[in-house]
């Protein structure tokens, strides 16, 4: 059995509360991985989708649960330095990955609206149909807590909607795949420390947008998410638990204080069945 290097025993030294126990709270809560699943763990080059790796990696060698894995890499157009540093992390975090290429940065580049929407709806595309050439049945993204909790408040400022960020998710496109987010409990500050505590760098989101926005000194305008971040930020200075408030709001829907809500096409309104005499009980008159 091949020996775990250091970097990966701090995961379970180091940061076993903070970063495997919730990384293992995940995977069983949301029954993530069943028997005999063959996951492609997606690695974009960035600390979340590495550290996944390294967990996914160390769940396989010791989890009772069969399995198997596969650690692919995309390269949607990196430039040199980027693409370098992600073959470079993956060697020295001992990562046996797979790249495949394609050239989503160059057809989302001139894209006016929505080219983050675009380009992210291309490459789980690209991933999901390489995970399926390789017999996979599931892909694995880095997704963590933090990316929930922007992801719920996101909708509700500027999507107009209650939605949030799945745990799994079944493919609309690609018959019989599953979506999975193994860091799904994992909070972001301590995917950070991990890293730093290991004296890793990863890149950072790498596409020409960024890059463009970066050169004009304008990063913190590159999305919505960086509102948010920074608005979370400044909530948590008198409310320390207001993330944990945010993700237990959508585990504790009550549906006879919302007004309308839809299950796929199959829609509901209050006024459906108002004056049936059902009353709405918890609330004030």
């Amino acid at each position: 059995m091949e020996l775990p290097n250091d970097i990966e025993l701090s995961i379970v030294n180091k940061f076993r509360k903070t970063i495997w126990s919730k990384f293992l709270k995940g995977i069983k809560e949301y029954e993530l991985i069943k028997p005999n699943d063959k996951i492609a763990v997606c690695i974009s080059g960035g600390k979340d989708s590495m550290l996944m790796a390294v967990c996914m990696k160390r769940l396989q060698r010791y989890s009772k649960i069969p399995f198997e894995v596969e650690y692919l890499v995309m390269n949607p157009g990196y430039n040199e330095i980027n693409y370098e540093k992600i073959i470079e992390n993956a060697k020295l975090l001992e990562i046996p990955i797979k790249v495949f290429e394609t050239r989503i940065f160059d057809a989302v580049v001139n894209v006016e609206q929505n080219p983050c929407y675009l380009c992210a709806r291309m490459r789980r595309g690209y991933l999901y149909k390489n995970a399926q050439d390789l017999g996979c049945n599931k892909i694995a993204l880095g997704h963590h807590f933090d990316d929930v909790i922007e992801t719920i408040f996101m909708g509700m400022l500027f999507g107009s909607q209650v939605q949030t960020m799945m745990p799994k998710i079944h493919s609309e496109n690609f018959e019989g795949m599953q979506l999975i987010r193994p860091m799904y409990m994992v909070r972001e500050d301590d995917i950070i420390k991990w890293s730093e505590y290991n004296k890793l760098q990863f890149i950072q989101c790498a596409c020409r947008f960024t890059e463009l926005c970066a050169a004009n000194d304008n990063a913190s305008g590159l999305s919505k998410r960086h509102e948010v971040k920074n608005l979370l930020k400044e909530l948590r200075k008198n409310n320390p638990a207001v993330d944990m408030n945010i993700f237990r709001s959508v585990e504790n829907v009550n549906l006879q204080t919302i007004i309308s809500y839809h299950r796929g096409e199959d829609y509901h309104h209050f006024l459906d069945d108002f004056d049936e005499g059902r009353s709405v009980r918890g609330t004030m008159n």
